[in-house]
């Protein structure tokens, strides 16, 4: 069984080291790490790709791991097999395929990319939004109390009103920054784990991609 593990941790040498002799202790053998951001406060926030044996339950891991001291878990969850590191530069690969799709290739990505549950392609209409495309878990309707931020130039994260208090929101204007974006990109994780700044800076990178390769096309 494949699992995707978010776990902070002391940055110093040995750290990992802990980390990967208590995931052996309790049946589970590391595939892949990715470093997702260096805090300032001294940690390590790592993306750990790894397989356990069938009866071997998540709750053993996250024990395991959190009785490390300085080790916190932030998320663990069921990840397909045969994920890889390498899904943003996949998404450009798929984007320069066909420009003048970029935008919307890019969103059906998003959830393998980000590691999220939906996305949304936006645009502005009058007061409120419509959406232009979105993935198949996403809602039919513009979640309600989604607004428009001001002085809204970077990926940035939102907070939702009821029944979506429980979603983790994130969003990215997508188009021309002159004379001003009128579309944005929303992506949404339910329960966990925070978007991240190293999240939001890896968004709003690829929205400005897919901008500047539709405009090429």
């Amino acid at each position: 069984m494949s699992y995707l593990l978010r776990v902070e941790l002391p940055d110093v040498p040995g750290s990992l080291g802990r980390v990967a002799s208590a995931i052996g202790s309790v049946g589970g053998n590391i595939e892949a790490i990715e470093i997702v951001e260096h805090t300032a406060y001294g940690a390590a926030v790592d993306d750990v790709f790894l397989k356990a044996e069938h009866d071997v339950m998540p709750d053993a891991i996250i024990s395991a791991l959190n009785a490390l001291d300085g080790v916190r878990v932030h998320w663990i969850s069921r990840y397909a097999a045969g994920a890889n590191l390498t899904l943003d530069l996949e998404a450009v690969e798929e984007m320069t395929r066909d420009p003048q799709q970029a935008a919307n290739l890019m969103l059906d990505m998003i959830p393998e990319v980000f590691r999220v549950d939906w996305g949304l392609r936006l645009r502005r209409s009058g007061s409120g939004f419509e959406v232009v495309h979105r993935t198949p878990a996403a809602p039919d309707a513009v979640p309600e109390g989604l607004m428009w931020p001001a002085a809204f130039t970077g990926a940035t994260r939102f907070e939702l009103p009821a029944p979506y208090t429980e979603v983790i929101v994130a969003g990215c204007p997508l188009g021309p920054a002159k004379p001003a974006p009128v579309e944005m990109v929303v992506i949404a994780r339910r329960g966990g784990p925070e978007i991240l700044d190293s999240e939001l800076a890896r968004l709003q990178h690829l929205c400005g991609l897919a901008t500047s390769i539709a405009a090429k096309g």
